[in-house]
Order: structure tokens, then sequence, then C-alpha cells
């Protein structure tokens, strides 16, 4: 049996294939036999001993795939077991047709690719077997890297396939160039660039290429120094600079390559304006500068600015000056040569200004000398807008002030650069004029509302009322004052005085007197005398001259009264009513606040109609018609047999003991929701007759029914007979008797019977009861037989 692994393929070349296995029990020899697949070409076998576990088999044809076989034998040379593989052999070697450098850390192999490759391994190796490195490659020609600069190398390629490598090619040996020089530059002046860079080792020479960006134009140097000055080239204009060092033999190594602008044109300066604004500053214009990337102004007195284009602002700059300014270019090279200065004169500083009145009205500005001035231009504006202004090389300019207003005053120094961009402005205020058109209302009883037109030059209005020696201040800012919590019925004398911060108060302005509204009056009773008739009687606050309307407001009408007295009175007042009684005071000035108000209540309306209906002998419903002011009722009947009351908030009544055949009289008391009561008498009225009693049947004869019944009205008083039955109605009436007979009365059918007294108006009276009898005939009529009777329901 075999041992551990099975037969497989170690590793192969391009004519050869190593396989290994493991060993098998009482093998004494081992054959492998090595079988092309799909080729006709021969076997090639080879014979080891027993404890031989790897070995290879060589004559093989590249790029072939083979077959392996391997037999264990005894000592016998007897075949005890075998075992196979397959495998395939790398490609041809490749053959190395040349290699060179052009980088300091690679070489390029040019060789010949081989039937079957899938690629190719490039190895390099020092001479002195310190450095090894490998690197795969698809084809020629390949490049290996990472390499050493200026070093000899051996170069070898092997072509690889899915079964492994080939051997190594014959090698060839070539050498990495010498590195790039660091290079760094600079631009002294416009015109030059300087360049240095570190020695390169192995480097016997170097060459710079130097072109101008954008053109064809090149020249090339070669020195063997570390650095080199670059003249005759133009300002503000990029360069670029290769450098390429060489090795002893000959050869060019890395090459470096580098940008640098030279430094930028000298600009000229074009003029120096007084920039406009409140800022103080000028602006500087140069020409431009080829190449520049900004410029930097500055000037004599170490103020400056930067700008990208070709010109700046400089602010903020000193007023009464006189310097110059100069401008650089710059760029990445650094600045250019300064241009020749520019000299500017700035505007006059300005100064502080004031105004003296040595008499009201007529006013003088001043002001203090100013440096570097030719001339001065005062301004003198009036708030609401009238200006004036003077010319003069003199300190001082005189014009007119009226009353009542603000100047604002200001003066401009001018030299040759201008005025002053600012001036300081100084305000002077005028006394303020006493207001006119004065007015004065009475808005309430107690206030008084004061307004006039607005004053000029005013901070605060002071409005006084006085009243003997009782004084009411009102300070303000509004052209309107309201006085407040003054006496009633009072003359008081109002000032409206005008003032400001600066000068104070005008108190030459004159008074105006106004008078309060009359006092409120206070009602003390109202004193009822009828039922249409109340007097009011109240206070009398005021004058004697002050008259008063009492007045009472109901909801569908008012009354009036008016008076100088302390009470009047208000007649013809409806019943049912219910009033407010307020009394007011009034005069030339104006009306007082209404007095408190007092209720006033009329008795309240009797109903127009009543009407009693009797529901039966001993209930009467009593009903009338709405009465105005009355919330609550007491209905009375009354009669010699008794009386019977209700008291009700409805417009009906159910009475009751009030027996029938009764006369009684009817009366209501009206009564409001305040207790005010009308007593109301009706017509009396009589209860219907009694219902009869005792009424019985009995048979005649004939299909005859007699009914009689206890007789309790007067003795010629009518009564009504109705019996009903489903085969017809039977009605009699009698008159002063207490019978009745009935004909053609049907046997066998039950009957409903009813007993009514007629009063003299022939209306029959139907709360009588009804009662059922049920009626049996005995031969022709036989006997009667009552079966059952019950009351009904009237």
């Amino acid at each position: 049996m075999w041992l551990h692994s099975p037969l497989s393929v170690f590793t192969v070349t391009s004519k050869s294939m190593t396989v290994q296995w493991g060993r098998h029990a009482g093998a004494s020899s081992y054959k492998i036999t090595a079988t092309p697949k799909n080729s006709p070409e021969p076997s090639v076998f080879a014979q080891f001993s027993g404890s031989t576990v790897m070995a290879s088999v060589n004559s093989l044809s590249p790029n072939t795939v083979y077959t392996m076989q391997l037999e264990a034998m005894d000592n016998a040379l007897h075949v005890i077991s075998n075992e196979a593989t397959e495998g395939k052999t790398a490609p041809d070697v490749p053959s190395i047709e040349k290699a060179y450098s052009k980088q300091s850390h690679s070489i390029t192999v040019e060789f010949t690719e081989v039937s079957g490759a899938t690629g190719y391994i490039l190895r390099a190796e020092t001479l002195n077997n310190d450095f090894f490195l490998e690197m795969p490659v698809s084809g020629s020609p390949g490049t290996i890297q990472e390499l050493h600069s200026y070093t000899d190398f051996s170069l070898s390629v092997m072509s690889v396939n899915s079964g492994g490598r080939s051997q190594p090619s014959y090698p060839i040996q070539a050498k990495t160039v010498v590195v790039a020089a660091n290079m760094t530059t600079s631009s002294p002046t416009n015109s030059t660039i300087n360049a240095t860079w570190t020695p390169v080792e192995n480097a016997v020479l170097y060459t710079l290429d130097i072109i101008k960006h954008g053109s064809s134009l090149r020249q090339k140097l070669n020195t063997s120094a570390t650095t080199i000055t670059i003249e005759s080239l133009e300002a503000g204009t990029t360069y670029s600079i290769k450098i390429t060092p060489w090795d002893a033999e000959g050869r060019p190594g890395d090459d470096y390559t580098g940008l640098q602008i030279t430094r930028p044109p000298r600009p000229d300066v074009l003029t120096v304006q007084i920039a406009p604004g409140r800022s103080l500053g000028i602006i500087v214009y140069w020409i431009f500068s080829y190449g520049a990337e900004g410029y930097v102004a500055w000037t004599t007195n170490n103020l400056n600015c930067t700008s990208h284009t070709t010109y700046c602002f400089i602010t903020p700059v000193e007023c009464g000056q006189n310097q110059t300014v100069s401008v650089r270019a710059f760029n990445s090279a650094g600045p250019s040569d300064t241009s020749e200065p520019a000299q500017y004169i700035t505007y006059p500083c300005p100064r502080e200004n004031w105004v003296v009145e040595p008499t009201p009205g007529n006013c003088t500005l001043k002001w203090e000398e100013v440096e570097m001035v030719e001339y001065y231009v005062a301004f003198i504006k009036r708030d609401e807008g009238t200006e004036e202004w003077c010319n003069t090389t003199e300190t001082s300019c005189q014009f007119q002030c009226l009353c009542g207003n603000t100047y604002l005053t200001t003066v401009f120094p001018y030299n040759q650069a201008g005025a002053s961009s600012q001036a300081p402005i100084r305000n002077y205020t005028t006394i303020p004029c006493c207001p006119e058109k004065v007015s004065i209302d009475l808005v309430s009883t107690e206030t008084l509302h004061i307004s006039w037109p607005a004053v000029r030059g005013v901070d605060v209005y002071e409005t006084t009322a006085a009243e003997n020696a009782d004084i009411i201040h009102c300070n303000d800012t509004a052209s309107e004052c309201a006085l407040s919590d003054l006496k009633c019925n009072t003359v008081y004398s109002v000032v409206v005085t005008p003032c400001s911060d600066l000068r104070g108060c005008n108190r030459s302005c004159a008074a105006h007197t106004s008078e309060t509204a009359p006092c409120t009056p206070k009602i003390l009773m109202l004193n009822q005398i009828n039922n249409s008739t109340v007097t009011v009687v109240f206070t009398n606050p005021n004058t004697p001259v002050t008259n008063y309307t009492a007045k009472a407001v109901g909801r569908n009408d008012v009354h009036n009264c008016e008076t100088q007295l302390t009470s009047c009175d208000f007649t013809q007042l409806p019943c049912g009513s219910t009033y407010e009684v307020t009394v007011v005071a009034n005069n030339v000035v104006k009306e007082s606040l209404p007095s408190f108000s007092m209720p006033l209540e009329t008795a309240p309306c009797c109903p127009t109609s009543v009407k009693v209906l009797q529901v039966n002998e001993a209930m009467s419903l009593v009903s009338w018609s709405p009465a105005h002011g009355a919330r609550s009722f007491i209905a009375n009947l009354t009669s010699p047999r008794g009386q019977a009351k209700c008291h009700t908030m409805d417009d009906n009544c159910i009475m009751g003991c009030i027996t029938c055949g009764t006369n009684y009289s009817v009366s209501l008391e009206a009564i409001s929701s305040t207790g005010h009561l009308s007593t109301c008498n009706y017509d009396g009225y009589s209860t219907s007759p009694c219902c009869p009693t005792g009424i019985k049947l009995s048979e005649i004869g004939n299909s005859t029914v007699r009914v009689s019944w206890h007789h309790l009205g007067a003795f010629d008083q009518i009564y009504k007979v109705d019996m009903y039955s489903s085969s017809g109605n039977y009605t009699c009436t009698a008159t002063g008797k207490n019978y009745c007979d009935m004909t053609s009365i049907v046997c066998g059918r039950s009957y409903k019977l009813v007993v009514s007294p007629m009063p003299p108006n022939k209306v029959t009276v139907e709360f009588c009861p009804h009662r059922l009898y049920s009626v049996k005939c005995t031969g022709n009529i036989g006997g009667m037989l009552i079966i059952r009777g019950k009351r009904s329901v009237a």
C-alpha cells in the first residue's frame, strides 16, 4: 500500500519534470514513465531505488502535457502497484536581444518571445550578488524597476505558462543611469534667473534646456558646475528649465523640469486722486506691469495698499497732507523695481464752528483758522429746509436767526485738492415761539383737552390750568395735553409754555380761560303720587342758573321733565312699565354726567278679558288674556256657598269648590316681579244645572221603555235623554218632569244612556255621566232585566 501523499508534480522546466510520491511498502525500486498526451513523440522513463520519493525525468519537449506514471516493483521486478498524474513542461527558454537604462531605477530588456508562453519573468542581479529582484512582464520589451541607480546588473528572462517557468535565459549585463539633479531656481532681477542644484554622484556634465512659456524658442546650456545664471530674459515671463545630468559613459540620467517666472517690470504711476466718500483716502493709478500677480503702493508716511488691478485705495489718509506715493509690482519671483514717487496733497482738515447771538434775531457763525486753505464756504440750514451760505477767506459769517428754529451750521475749507469730505455739523436753537391758535375742548366733565400747532425748536410743552392757588401741570413733547381731575363747574386759566433744553422756556405766552362742565346731581327719592304720576327729588350742586333734566327711560318710551328747581313730575306713565330714572345738569358749557340711576316701576295692567269654563259639576277652568307688567296672578271665585282661590304664573287656573247651579263673582289680582299689585274685577258667572241622580229604566209596553230620575233643578228644568246603540240612537226631551219615554226599543241590545239638564241657552251639559244598559225582553216586552250599568266618561 502507498504511504503518505500520492504522486504529484513538484516542479518543471522546459525539458524536465520533477515528481514526488509517498513510499510503498515492499517496493525495492520505482519506475517513472513520461508519455506525451497529445504528441507522437516517444515516452521517456527513468528508474530509481526504493528509498527515493522524488525524481526528475529529462529530455522532455517544451510546452507539452505529459502523463507521469509511477510503478512500484519488488526485488523480482514485479510491479506491485502503480499510479499516474499529469503535468505540463514550461515553454522554451527565450533569449535577450538587448538591455538599456533610461531611468536611474529601471532597465528595459528586449527579448525574443516563445510559443506557449503566457508571460515572462525578468531577473536582475548585481554582480556581487548582494541584490536580487524578479518582476513579471507580459511581453517584450519589458522593464524591471526598483533598481539602484548607476549600478551594473546581470539580467535574464524566463518564459511562463500554466505548468511553470522555464530556465533563465543566457544573462546579459546592463547599467542604470545617474539620478536627476535636485534644482532650485530664483529670479534676482526681471531679466535673469539663477539655477542651483546639488551635485549628482557619478555625473560629469549637466545640460539645461530653457524654454519660454508659450513659445518654441529655447536655449541650451552645458556646464559642469552646480549653479548658473540665465541672462537676457523677458520680465514677468515664465520659463521652463529642464536639467539633465550625464555620466562618464555619455549617457543622460534622469531629468528634472522646473518653472520659474522672472520678476515683473517696474510700474509707472499715472495719477493720484482723492477718493470720494465719507472716509478720507486716495486712489493711486499706474501702468500695467506684465507678469505681475499683484501690486503694492505705499506713501512716505507709511500707509499702503495692495491690489491685483492697476489701481488701489489707501484709506484712511490724513487731511492737510503733502506726501508722495510709490508702487511696486510683484509675482512669485519677487517684487519689481520701485516706480518714481508721485506727489499728492489732501484737502484741508475741518474745524469746529459755533454760533453767537449778540442780539435776538442777529447771529454770527465763527470757526478757527485752518492750515493749507485757500478759502471757506459756510452753510447755515434751518431745520425746515431753508439754506443760505457764504464764501469767504475770513473766519466768520453773519446771518438772521428767528425764534423757534434750529440752525445746522457747517464750514468747509477748500484747497487745490478740494473741500474737506466731512465737516462738523453744529446745532444752534433759538428760544421757542409761543404756540398760536390754542384750542381748548371740554372732553369730559372734569377734563380739558388742549391742542395747538407744533412749534419749532420745542423739546417739551408745559401746560397749566390755574384756579386761585390750585395749579395743575402737564409736561409732554406732543402738541396736545389733557388736564384731568379738575373741579366741575369751575373756570380755569390755561397757559401753554414752550420749552427747549438749550434755551429754556418762553414765559411770555398769553393765557386762555375755559370752564368745566356742571357737577352731577344725586337723586334723593322717587315719590309715586298715583298709578301714572311720579315725583323725582334730587340735589343741586351747581350755580343757581343751572338747568336740570330728569329722564325716565323705558323699553319703548321715554318721559322727561325739566326744571331749575330740585324736583319735577313724570305724568301719564303707562301701567306695567319699568323705567331707569336719571338726572343731568346742563348749562352753556356742557351737560354733566348723568346721576346714578334709580329704578321706577308702575303697577301691572289688568287682563282685558276673563273666561270661565265649567269642567264638571264641581270644577271650573278660569283663563285670561295677557297682562303687561304682571308676573303672577291670584284668581278669586266668590259665591254665597263659598270661595275658591288660585295663585299662578300661568294665564289659566283650575278652580274647585264651586258646585253646580251656583251664581258667583270673578276677580283677579295682577302682581309684578317687584310686588306691585293691581286688583281687577269682572262680571259674575253661574255654574251649569246639576246632573240628575237615581236614573232608572222600566217597561211600559209596546217596545217602550221609560227613563226616570230624581229631579234636582228648578221645577221647569228641561232634561234631554239620549240612548245610543249599534242599531240606532234614541232621544227625548222632558220639561218640568222627571221621566221620559223611549219607543221602538229593540230587545237584546246594549245601550249607552245619559240624562243631561239643559241650561237656558239650550246647550246640553256635557259633563253628566253616561251609563251602559243591556235590555232583554219577555213576552211582547215581558220584563226588562238590567244586566249591568257603569258610569261613562263624559
